[in-house]
Formats: structure tokens, sequence, C-alpha cells
């Protein structure tokens, strides 16, 4: 069955960084409809740690559910946007595997940084996204952790590699916080 991506993508005014995901989960494992959703993937966690040192700065545990609001406020605030990078796509599984995704569509990638013009710097939170990424930047895939530079749409672009958020990659969400925040650190 194919699906279309379900969120506007989120480019508040004056974004500097625009992280691309995958696409987001099936809406029965949502917990709030924004941005990784799904309890149990990690990124809000990880921003809590980097931003905050704090695993749970983003999380309601009483509800079991993240703190929408607040995250979008940070997020416009530090002028990061985000979105994915499959449009429209075919689960193999109906989970939320990128193993599983078949891209039917990308993202037009020039269409997004036209309206955030002062993006410099995109962050792929994943294997999937990064390989997308790469193939319409023209680059090869930088490292986990590491980034190359690409011109696009009329800009020198950082394109950094990130590890996936979700639980399923085998790495302890402190090591991930420990890597993204050298990103965010270094912008």
């Amino acid at each position: 069955m194919t699906e279309r991506h379900p969120l506007k993508p989120f480019l508040p005014t004056g974004a500097k960084i625009l992280m691309l995901g995958s696409f987001p989960p099936p809406m029965k494992r949502w917990k709030m409809p924004f941005y990784y959703p799904n309890f149990q993937n990690d990124m809000w966690r990880i921003f809590g740690i980097v931003f905050f040192n704090d695993i749970n700065h983003f999380i309601d545990l009483n509800q079991k559910c993240f703190k929408q609001q607040q995250i979008v406020d940070f997020l416009t605030d530090k002028g990061i946007a985000i979105y994915d990078t499959a449009v429209e796509i075919e689960r193999g599984n109906n989970d939320a595997s990128d193993a599983n995704l078949e891209i039917l569509e990308r993202v037009n990638l020039a269409e997004i940084l036209s309206q955030i013009p002062d993006c410099k710097t995109i962050v792929s939170t994943g294997g999937k996204s990064a390989e997308v990424v790469s193939e319409i930047l023209g680059v090869k895939s930088p490292e986990i952790g590491d980034y190359v530079e690409a011109e696009f749409c009329n800009r020198v672009i950082k394109f950094y590699r990130m590890p996936s958020s979700s639980r399923a990659y085998p790495m302890k969400v402190d090591k991930k916080a420990d890597i993204y925040s050298v990103v965010f650190k270094t912008l």
C-alpha cells in the first residue's frame, strides 16, 4: 500500500540546519502529530541530553508522550528545520523499519532549501536518509558523525550523517547524543 508523507515540512524562519529523516512510522505508533512521534524513538531524548543534559527534558513521563509545543518552540528558537527524504513510500512489513521502505518519491531538496535560504547544513538522521541525500547532492555519504561538503542550489552545504535515533539501531542513547552534540556544538 502506498503512503504519502502525513506531515508538512517544519521550516521555521531563519532555519540554518535541516534535519532529514526517512519517513514517519505508521500512525498507530504516534504519540504526537510531529516528527519522531514514536515514543520508542530517542530523537527527543538525544536533544534533551545534548542541549539540557536531561534525557527527559522533552518527555512527559506521566503521560508517556512528548512535549510537542516545547519541541516546536525550541526548534524554532534554534533555527532547526525538519523533514524527511521520502515523500511517498511503500512499507514492506507495515512497520517503521527503513530496511522495509521502498521510496517511490523522494524529497525535492531544492524546493525545501528555497524556503530556508539561511540553511547551509543538512543533517541526515540515519542510513536511509543519508543514502538519499548523498544521491541528491551527488556526493559520497560521510561516515557516521562526520560531514562532506557539496555545492547545491547556489550554496555550499555541509552534509552530516548522524546515527539513527531508532532503538533498533545498536548504539546507546548517550553515545548517539555524544555524536549529535559534535554537530550542534560546531554549528
